[in-house]
């Protein structure tokens, strides 16, 4: 069910205007800011290293239940698309980076991650509920934001993506 909510969410670009925005957000049809993205395993990165592909970031926390539980299914679409078609990569909220590593390390987690434990990113984002997963396309333009959990590898989420990113995904 919440793969049909999704796909509609994205197949009918309904923006997020039930939630309330945070300082500095990027919304729905703008462009991501650069900004520093700090390495759990310690390697920083920067949005515009990500230029040129389509983006899904995903904000989560390692006392959040349903982004625990969406972990899996983004790992399997990491697995299976990532760096071909898109790039997956996740943001942690958590304030004690060691506890976000360990999560990591235990879901055998391999796509990258890194650490907002200054909330500057958060705000950015607009995480003011987590999970939030952002689609972004190839030119860094935020397409769409996803609250809550989802299967995110179920082919009808696949079909959104596509959709969203306006690119044949290889099955």
């Amino acid at each position: 069910m919440r793969a049909i909510i999704l796909v509609f969410f994205l197949a009918s670009a309904i923006s997020a205007t039930a939630y309330a925005s945070t300082p500095g957000e990027v919304e729905i049809g703008a462009y991501l800011r650069e900004a520093t993205l700090q390495g759990l395993a310690g390697k920083s990165k920067r949005f515009s290293d990500y230029k040129g592909k389509p983006l899904i970031i995903n904000v989560w926390a390692s006392w959040c239940g349903p982004c625990r539980a969406e972990m899996g299914s983004l790992e399997r679409l990491a697995r299976r698309y990532g760096g071909k078609q898109f790039n997956v990569i996740g943001i942690s909220t958590d304030d004690d980076g060691k506890a976000a590593a360990a999560f990591i390390k235990k879901s055998k987690v391999t796509f990258e991650n890194f650490l907002d434990s200054k909330v500057f990113l958060e705000n950015m984002l607009g995480a003011n509920t987590i999970p939030l997963t952002i689609l972004v396309d190839a030119q860094g333009k935020v397409l769409e934001k996803a609250r809550g959990a989802y299967e995110w590898d179920s082919p009808e989420v696949v079909d959104a993506i596509w959709k969203a990113f306006q690119i044949k995904l290889k099955r």
